[in-house]
């Protein structure tokens, strides 16, 4: 299965859970960047708020791309020791690493929030929704972390993955969708017609697209 871009990945995902349509106290967390844009379409859809939740990869010394870990925004970290002890990779690297990147999510809340609170998960039932899985290093972190935060239910959501990962993850969530499974996966891109860099920009746009449609159905709800 390939999709045309992520936006049409979201309209497809949102077909699926359409049955959270109405629904109260529902909250989607798009995983930026471009987990965002695939969020934006599902959130539109059901109409549910749109928030982010920010993971970020460790990356192997020398090959970035490489998890060996990741940080979620909490300050949740997994590890993979098998990975780490193979490489040798030392744990002052690790520490430096994890530090850069919690850096880093505290750069992008700045930027993608301003001013505006996070959603209260509290009680809540969570649609964290990514533009795919790959590892799935970075979804287990945020899964991690989300768990901690006495929510209703935690679903995730992904257009594509591994079966491997996507099995393991399910394990982890509360109810897990996923659209393709194929097995002969090597990157999530390789699934997209266009799988183009989101910007920061383009998230903050959606961001605040979404908070001005839930303000003005708010309006009416009253």
């Amino acid at each position: 299965m390939r999709f045309r871009d992520r936006q049409e990945a979201g309209q497809l995902l949102a077909r699926v859970l359409i049955f959270l349509k109405g629904k109260q106290d529902v909250i989607v967390l798009g995983i930026p960047r471009g987990g965002v844009v695939v969020a934006a379409e599902v959130a539109k859809a059901i109409g549910a708020p749109l928030d982010v939740y920010i993971t970020r990869k460790i990356g192997a010394p020398y090959n970035p791309e490489l998890a060996i870990g990741a940080i979620a925004g909490s300050g949740e970290v997994v590890l993979d020791a098998g990975l780490i002890g193979s490489l040798g990779v030392s744990p002052e690297y690790v520490q430096d690493e994890t530090e850069r990147q919690r850096r880093e999510i505290e750069r992008r809340l700045r930027k993608y929030r301003g001013d505006q609170p996070a959603q209260e998960l509290e009680g809540k039932t969570v649609l964290l929704v990514d533009d795919g899985i790959a590892t799935g290093a970075t979804t287990l972190a945020a899964i991690r972390a989300l768990k901690k935060q006495k929510l209703a239910e935690l679903i995730l959501a992904v257009p594509v993955g591994p079966p491997d990962v996507v099995a393991r993850l399910r394990g982890e969530v509360d109810r897990l969708v996923c659209l393709d499974t194929p097995q002969f996966f090597w990157a999530v891109g390789a699934f997209y017609e266009v799988f183009d860099q989101t910007s920061d920009e383009e998230v903050v746009r959606l961001l605040r697209e979404s908070q001005s449609e839930t303000n003005d159905v708010s309006r009416f709800d009253v």
